[in-house]
């Protein structure tokens, strides 16, 4: 077994936990991403445990435990990383989804996602599980923000790319210097996250910010991280057949899985709290895209005014923000995206259903299964593309 990239929480480091719930476990993964219900969530860190359980300094994408620390001597550091080492080491261990190590642990630690960021009123935050679509939701969230500010032929959508314009709270700004920069950003301030609803920090669940969460078909988002995974860092691990990956799905065993426990976690606080957590499906957005844009507008506060929508703006951001468009930004061609990963790699096909041209009807049928053992009481429900049956 590989030794782990990131270090784990420790009794002596003051940070903020985030308890687990009952019969929940979280995991972490050796990309140094903590994870909720097999999740993981990756921080930068200006010191981290490498491959070989050596310190290396400004390693991208561990965790920033130093200014934690700043009043320790070396000693006691090295003391305090080898008993974290220690801790993660007896830590059960499984290959996930996408072919990178997880560790199995009930408790989720983000030291500086957790303590350093401050939720402003009109902030605006994008949830998804990987691979829901993501990407798509960020374009259309930014642009029918920033339409007033940017005319759809000079937004820095087309330079940036999605993620470079709507960051990810774990990936890139989780450290404190980092948050005080956002702190100066113009108001709405817009962010990703594929952290579960139990993990976000209180200051954002108790303040006014509001939360849009996509969901997608499990197969098709299965599909689509599959194909994408072939990109993700794995030390040694070697990326997995679909046999292998479907079963590891299945079981839960893939970055920020549970799929079923994330969105879950999300729809509860939608039905709980409407006016703060709207819970939208990627199949419903893409079958009418003018409808939900016109109610993504509404919930963020910024409607279409009647002019707009007479010129046909809702109708031009959609094309501006469609996979096809997406796919020839400069800076998809140019950019790279979280984890250092090509821009190019996080926009496929965005089809509906194209899970069918890959999986077998055992499989279909067994995430049928699943989803109405899962779904089962919550009053949310799939149409799998197979059958158009609902199953749940």
């Amino acid at each position: 077994m590989n030794e782990p990239v990131a270090l784990l929480n420790n009794p002596s480091f003051t940070t903020n936990y985030v308890a687990a719930q009952p019969a929940r476990h979280y995991a972490l993964s050796n990309l140094a991403r903590f994870s909720s219900f097999l999740v993981s969530m990756t921080c930068r860190s200006k010191h981290g445990l490498s491959v070989a359980g050596q310190i290396e300094p400004d390693q991208k994408h561990n965790i920033r435990f130093s200014s934690l620390m700043g009043s320790l001597d070396i000693a006691a550091k090295e003391e305090q990383r080898d008993e974290s080492l220690e801790l993660l080491q007896n830590l059960p261990a499984e290959i996930g989804m996408g072919g990178n190590l997880l560790y199995l642990y009930q408790g989720f630690w983000c030291p500086q996602f957790q303590q350093h960021f401050k939720a402003q009123e009109t902030d605006i935050i994008l949830a998804s599980i990987p691979k829901s679509g993501t990407t798509w939701l960020k374009a259309l969230i930014y642009t029918i923000v920033n339409r007033s500010r940017y005319s759809l032929e000079k937004s820095p959508l087309l330079t940036s790319g999605p993620h470079g314009v709507v960051p990810f709270l774990e990936f890139d700004i989780s450290s404190e210097n980092h948050f005080q920069e956002q702190d100066r950003l113009p108001n709405p301030r817009i962010f990703g996250t594929h952290s579960p609803y139990p993990a976000l920090p209180c200051s954002l669940k108790d303040s006014g910010a509001k939360i849009v969460y996509v969901c997608r078909n499990p197969v098709d988002m299965f599909i689509s991280y599959w194909k994408f995974s072939v990109n993700i860092p794995k030390e040694e691990e070697k990326h997995l057949s679909l046999e292998d990956a479907f079963d590891k799905f299945c079981q839960g065993l893939h970055g920020y899985g549970p799929f079923w426990d994330h969105l879950l976690g999300y729809w509860k606080a939608s039905l709980e709290r409407p006016d703060k957590v709207l819970f939208l499906k990627y199949e419903d957005m893409k079958k009418n895209a003018v409808l939900y844009n016109r109610k993504l507008a509404s919930f963020v506060g910024l409607p279409f005014s009647m002019d707009e929508e007479k010129r046909g703006l809702i109708e031009e951001i959609s094309r501006l923000c469609s996979v096809e468009s997406m796919k020839s930004y400069e800076a998809t061609r140019t950019c790279t995206g979280p984890l250092g990963i090509p821009a190019s790699a996080f926009i496929r096909k965005g089809e509906v259903g194209d899970s069918l041209n890959h999986l077998t009807p055992s499989m279909v049928s067994r995430v049928e299964n699943l989803i109405r053992e899962k779904l089962q009481d919550s009053g949310l429900s799939f149409f799998l593309s197979s059958t158009f049956q609902k199953s749940a």
